[in-house]
């Protein structure tokens, strides 16, 4: 069982918290603009990079516009994770991006 909240109410939680955000995206997606200090998890890596993530965290997952991180979030909560899908994704997202 995940969160899921929407992109302008994760915009606002961004502003005000520090939090961990997850983009699922591929990379030449990822690449082509990203919320700053994003993790790149690829969706299509999920179960081989799993392992790379910190349990005891919370997550936040983005994807383009919410499908894949809803699949990714499915995938992480079935293995203990703590994380909420972000609908709209980065198709509705009207902040900076990063391409670092």
């Amino acid at each position: 069982m995940y969160n899921s909240k929407m992109i302008d109410e994760f915009e606002q939680d961004l502003k005000n918290d520090d939090l961990t955000v997850l983009d699922v995206r591929e990379l030449d997606e990822y690449n082509n603009g990203h919320i700053k200090n994003a993790l790149h998890l690829p969706l299509s890596q999920i179960s081989e990079l799993v392992k790379d993530l910190d349990s005891s965290k919370h997550y936040h997952v983005i994807c383009h516009s919410g499908g894949r991180s809803a699949m990714a979030c499915e995938f992480l909560s079935a293995h203990g994770f703590d994380v909420t899908n972000v609908m709209g994704g980065m198709s509705a997202w009207k902040g900076d991006v990063a391409f670092d």
